[in-house]
């Protein structure tokens, strides 16, 4: 379903009925990679999920040179045009960041908030990985998809995931089959590299839980602690096993922790 928000189409899908929750898809992600194991669980626990794709990244619409002030604003619009507020709100990654300036500018629209794999700042790791990624999207190299998927389940994987050749092996023919982003992936990767100041996290009212991934190599536990430490009102659980895509690896522990504190 397309949902006409600031001059372009937003992909969304409504599954379930009760309280209603929003999901906000990290970097270069649609939104149904919610529908596997989040959406069910929500709607299970008797809440409304409500799902979309940021713009740039296809099917919504939208092409590169964003902020993410933009995907804010796409995303209270969202809100606004449904009817859903004030919600819950959950991101991932980018996603979560895209949460946190919502929270901050619309706090009206925000019951509670749910930050998943978030950091604080990067390192000079993290830095350089996304310098080269974007160099990479520069250079007009056309990588092989099984590279990437290699290249993807390495960064995002728990390294019991990639000891597990079964697991594994299902992991690498998902990631090689797919489709290419969209025109604002490389926006989404720019917007990555930018960070939280103190100042804003410590302007969110809305009370929230901080969940990292214990072997999340893009976004380390410690830094997900930074914005928990920052917020005024936060709990902060640290997911055992499992990588940048925690929500994928672990859903059963991700999911107690995200209807637990939406239901408390």
């Amino acid at each position: 379903m397309l949902a006409r928000i600031n001059g372009i189409d937003l992909d969304h899908e409504r599954r379930g009925s009760g309280s209603p929750v929003l999901l906000i898809m990290g970097s270069g992600a649609a939104g149904t990679g919610w529908h596997l194991h989040q959406v069910p669980a929500l709607v299970a626990a008797g809440f409304e999920a409500v799902t979309f794709t940021n713009r740039g990244i296809t099917p919504s619409g939208g092409g590169p040179g964003f902020t993410l002030q933009d995907m804010a604003a796409d995303t209270i619009g969202l809100i606004e045009h449904l009817g859903l507020g004030p919600c819950a709100v959950v991101g991932t990654s980018l996603g979560a960041r895209v949460a946190c300036e919502v929270a901050r500018t619309r706090p009206d629209l925000v019951s509670r908030c749910v930050l998943m794999a978030p950091r604080a700042r990067a390192d000079r790791t993290r830095a350089a990985a996304t310098e080269a990624e974007i160099a990479l999207a520069d250079s007009g190299v056309t990588v092989p998809p099984r590279y990437r998927a290699v290249v993807r389940a390495m960064q995002n994987l728990s390294p019991r995931t990639l000891a597990d050749d079964e697991r594994i092996a299902d992991w690498l023919d998902l990631f090689e089959l797919a489709a290419a982003a969209g025109p604002g992936a490389r926006t989404q990767l720019e917007i990555s590299a930018v960070y939280h100041r103190e100042e804003d996290l410590a302007r969110i009212t809305a009370p929230c839980r901080v969940i990292a991934f214990a072997d999340d190599i893009v976004a380390p536990a410690h830094l997900a602690k930074e914005i928990a430490d920052a917020l005024p009102e936060a709990d902060y659980h640290v997911v055992p096993d499992c990588g940048h895509y925690g929500y994928l690896e672990q859903p059963d522990r991700v999911n107690r922790l995200i209807t637990q504190f939406l239901a408390a």
